[in-house]
């Protein structure tokens, strides 16, 4: 039984979401849902249709927003400021 089998609709929706934003890490995923990147990978390709994954791996192939470990100092959030609150999320917001 994989981590993926635990999750509810709505928080597959929610690392769908996450995964397509460009300011949030696999890493904050990750703290969210315990889902490492290849985990999220694996769910895009099982939720999303064929199209719509190979446009989401595109996207994100070199993406260094994406990881942690390569974003520069000067980020130092994983949502946009611009972005509105979203409700449900497990890591409460400032």
């Amino acid at each position: 039984m994989t981590i993926e089998n635990n999750l509810s609709d709505a928080d597959i929706d929610r690392i769908i979401e996450m995964a397509w934003e460009d300011r949030t890490t696999f890493e904050a995923i990750a703290i969210q849902f315990g889902l490492k990147q290849q985990d999220v990978i694996k769910l895009m390709r099982k939720e999303l249709k064929h199209s719509s994954f190979k446009l989401w791996r595109e996207r994100i192939k070199g993406r260094t927003t994406k990881h942690a470990t390569q974003r520069g100092n000067d980020v130092n959030r994983f949502r946009c400021s611009l972005q509105r609150n979203i409700t449900h999320n497990k890591i409460s917001k400032r």
